[in-house]
């Protein structure tokens, strides 16, 4: 019985993380802008902190469903990641992720992206293993958890719809 069976609940705040980066030359397109698969990668990271403190086991993404670029990051910017677990099902958990630059002369705070990710525990031998669930406390947090659920019933449809549609292609669709 692994770890994330012993708990049949934990709270979103039991399982934040946060992740700064500064963005270096070398993460940078030839404009002086973050990478975008940069900040693809920085986002699965702390979100595979969140998981895997939530469920206090080895995680896996399985997969990013929706990312938002909603302004550039310049080389020398300060990034602050933000993960917490919107909610858990039975072996996987849909954790949000909200990037910030940080002006740290102004004091202030600049959204640059958001992301949903879904992860799943596994064991060593990646097996699923069953996840707490979550408890949100704050508004907030109770919002987020119904927004995953319905974004859980989106995701249901869409990948039906996908293996219906790769069924109907028969072999040879690729070529």
């Amino acid at each position: 019985m692994g770890m994330s069976e012993l708990v049949a609940e934990r709270k979103v705040s039991e399982s934040q993380s946060e992740r700064s980066e500064i963005v270096l030359p070398a993460d940078s397109n030839a404009i002086g802008s973050l990478f975008g698969g940069r900040l693809m990668q920085y986002i699965d990271l702390v979100g595979a902190m969140a998981a895997s403190r939530h469920a206090r086991a080895f995680t896996v993404t399985a997969s990013m469903d929706h990312l938002d670029f909603v302004a550039p990051v310049r080389v020398g910017e300060l990034l602050i990641l933000k993960a917490s677990v919107n909610r858990a099902f039975r072996t996987s958990m849909e954790v949000g992720v909200r990037v910030m630059v940080e002006d740290v002369r102004e004091q202030r705070l600049r959204h640059v992206s958001s992301a949903y990710l879904t992860f799943v525990a596994v064991d060593r031998e990646g097996n699923r293993l069953a996840v707490p669930q979550v408890v949100p406390e704050t508004e907030h947090q109770k919002r987020r958890f119904e927004d995953a659920g319905r974004r859980r019933e989106m995701r249901a449809g869409e990948t039906q719809r996908k293996k219906e549609m790769r069924a109907s292609l028969g072999a040879g669709w690729h070529v």
